[in-house]
């Protein structure tokens, strides 16, 4: 099977884009992990655009272990500049499990989209039990083994938990990302972020993504961490967050709706024979 595909990025976060609006190939879960895998093609998400006739387009994301992600900022603002292209549009909305999603085309390759409203609320993210999502009171061990307890929850169309600690080299995400992914507080696994706040505008972090492992840059992950800080008093409404390859500006506006700002790379077509 040959499919022509995209490969794009948001700050080395990358995907796989696969138009299915004339076409539909029906993959596979194994053909999806074939796809992701660094030794094929390789990819943090596989991302399906489909058709949807109230909206530009409709999405679904694919982590690189053949699991379905809720959401997927970065991926969407890609999308967002890749439909953009077909008719100059620079307002895209784009459908996805966590509703439509509104972008803005900018200048100079920067995309700004709506992710909505957080939710905080224990059943909302979801834990296993009603605890405080403010502080789960999780142990993490720093590699000069120190105790770190805290971690604040939130979900942006995926869970996320993040740790504001003193030094995120400090922390071998490698080894902390996939146990606590996988805690039995939260049932459907979640996202796991270490966060250094530099200042009140400026967050650097590190994350360990859901069914996808470590990754240079994740675009809810950025965004839950802002409303984290935010929460904890630590930043303002409106941060940078500050990956290896850049920074993703977060606002959170009078309505508590999250803006994520960001550049995306330019388009590659692709053939993929599987």
């Amino acid at each position: 099977m040959d499919i022509k595909a995209f490969k794009m990025d948001g700050l080395g976060n990358d995907f796989v884009i696969i138009d299915q609006r004339s076409q539909n190939y029906n993959l596979t879960k194994d053909q999806i992990i074939k796809i992701c895998d660094r030794n094929f093609i390789g990819c943090d998400q596989l991302i399906f655009i489909q058709n949807n006739n109230k909206k530009d387009a409709e999405l679904e994301f694919y982590n690189s272990d053949g699991s379905i992600s809720g959401a997927c900022g970065n991926g969407t603002r890609c999308v967002a500049d890749l439909l953009s292209k077909e008719n100059n549009d620079k307002e895209i909305i784009l459908w996805t499990s966590s509703g439509a999603l509104k972008s803005q085309i900018l200048d100079n390759n920067l995309v700004e989209t709506e992710i909505g409203v957080p939710k905080t609320n224990w059943n909302e993210i979801p834990l296993n039990k009603n605890l405080d999502t403010k502080n789960l009171n999780i142990k993490i061990v720093n590699k000069n083994n120190i105790e770190h307890i805290g971690g604040t929850s939130v979900n942006v169309g995926n869970p996320h938990v993040v740790f504001f600690v003193d030094n995120i080299e400090e922390y071998d995400l490698k080894k902390i990302g996939p146990e606590i992914e996988n805690h039995n507080y939260f049932p459907e696994k979640c996202n796991v972020t270490l966060a250094k706040v530099i200042s009140k505008k400026l967050i650097k972090v590190k994350v360990w993504e859901r069914g996808a492992g470590l990754t240079k840059a994740c675009g809810t992950a950025a965004c839950a961490t802002a409303v984290a800080a935010n929460i904890n008093g630590l930043t303002d409404k409106k941060t940078d967050i500050e990956f290896v390859l850049g920074k993703l500006s977060i606002t959170i506006d009078e309505n508590n709706s999250i803006h994520m700002k960001g550049p995306v790379s330019d388009i590659r077509n692709i053939e993929i024979n599987i």
